[in-house]
């Protein structure tokens, strides 16, 4: 059944985690079928596990066996596990991983066949989900090598987008993984996202420096005048308004983050830990970089409450909003792109006569 509403693949994320309770609490929200097409990738004889040990309201699913065939008004449901898979509620388990694998793994198929139009991913357990298939630190690596992108994690909210240079390593690696050709390749990606994602057409970034006080002119640490600063100049050059690098606590700390459109961090924690310390209800993870819209939300699979109907849907429900704005902003992009110059339907413009 065709329909112009965006088709979004859903993943169910781990099993034995809240990714259930968030998809379910934020589908239930009428306004969906509304504005798009959700196709959930998982079992639903899990989510009906779910929905009882929860005591959520019954939601009707259409299974069906791809995205092709998904109601446009309906909640669909590809199903990707065996009957028999049990779940173990608030516990990381080889078969919750494998679960989150497979539901993934079949997204990602109907996302390359065009099927689908975006992915929204429920939160996985990074180690569990490990295998000779998904050798990987997480999602973004995963889908960098399905579709041959250079990613950037790229963390978005109505006050913040915030990018990291590095992302799933070791803290004692960082500086070993720090280069200027790896912060310029960021900078494009950001820079090239802010444009084309959300429809930015002059970005301006912040650049964070690595030491505490950015170096403090070289008593702390080099990096910044040997690998950030040289990196700032080459994007400069190629016309990329990048500016730092700046001491990332005095920045996060003040107003100045409003007069950015972006801020670029060195390393995952520098960039993620004040993020969600100020949008965490409605902050988004955004894969930046990639031919495909992927976004979550940012947390993880909480095992802690799940059961207990305690989970809040709301950043799972911007991930979704999120995900459509991107793909509508890209499609807007794009058109413009071939036709530059069909900017403005001359009829509107009230020339003379």
């Amino acid at each position: 059944m065709s329909s112009d509403k965006i088709k979004i693949a859903i993943t169910q994320g781990d099993i034995n985690g809240i990714g259930y309770e968030i998809i379910f609490k934020a589908l239930a929200d009428p306004r969906i079928l509304e504005i798009c097409t959700p196709v959930i990738y998982g079992s639903s004889k899990v989510a009906a596990y779910h929905r009882k040990a929860l005591n959520l309201p019954a939601i009707s699913l259409n299974n069906i066996r791809s995205a092709d065939e998904a109601h446009p008004k309906r909640i669909n449901m590809v199903n990707c596990l065996d009957d028999n898979v049990r779940v173990e509620l608030g516990k990381p388990t080889e078969i919750s991983g494998n679960a989150a694998f497979l539901a993934l793994e079949k997204a990602v198929e109907d996302l390359k066949k065009g099927s689908a139009d975006a992915l929204v991913t429920a939160p996985i357990n990074k180690k569990v989900i490990q295998s000779n298939q998904f050798d990987f630190p997480g999602h973004t690596e995963y889908l960098a090598s399905s579709f041959s992108g250079k990613p950037l994690m790229l963390m978005v909210s109505d006050l913040l987008r915030v990018g990291v240079v590095t992302g799933h390593i070791p803290l004692s690696q960082i500086c070993s993984a720090l280069s200027s050709e790896l912060i310029i390749e960021k900078l494009r990606i950001l820079n090239q996202s802010l444009k084309k994602d959300f429809m930015i057409r002059k970005p301006r970034i912040a650049v964070l420096g690595l030491n505490p006080h950015a170096g403090d002119n070289g008593l702390l640490g080099k990096e910044e005048d040997e690998i950030i600063k040289p990196a700032l100049e080459k994007a400069k050059e190629e016309g990329i308004m990048a500016f730092g690098p700046y001491p990332a606590d005095g920045l996060f700390a003040t107003e100045n983050t409003r007069k950015f459109d972006a801020i670029l961090a060195m390393y995952h924690d520098q960039g993620l830990a004040p993020f969600k310390a100020l949008s965490f209800s409605t902050g988004v993870n955004y894969t930046a970089g990639l031919p495909i819209v992927r976004t979550s939300p940012d947390h993880g699979t909480a095992y802690e409450i799940t059961g207990q109907n305690q989970a809040d849907e709301q950043s799972f429900l911007s991930a979704i909003y999120t995900a459509i704005d991107v793909f509508n902003y890209r499609k807007n992009f794009d058109e413009l792109s071939a036709n530059p110059l069909k900017t403005t339907d001359v009829n509107s413009l009230g020339a003379d006569e």
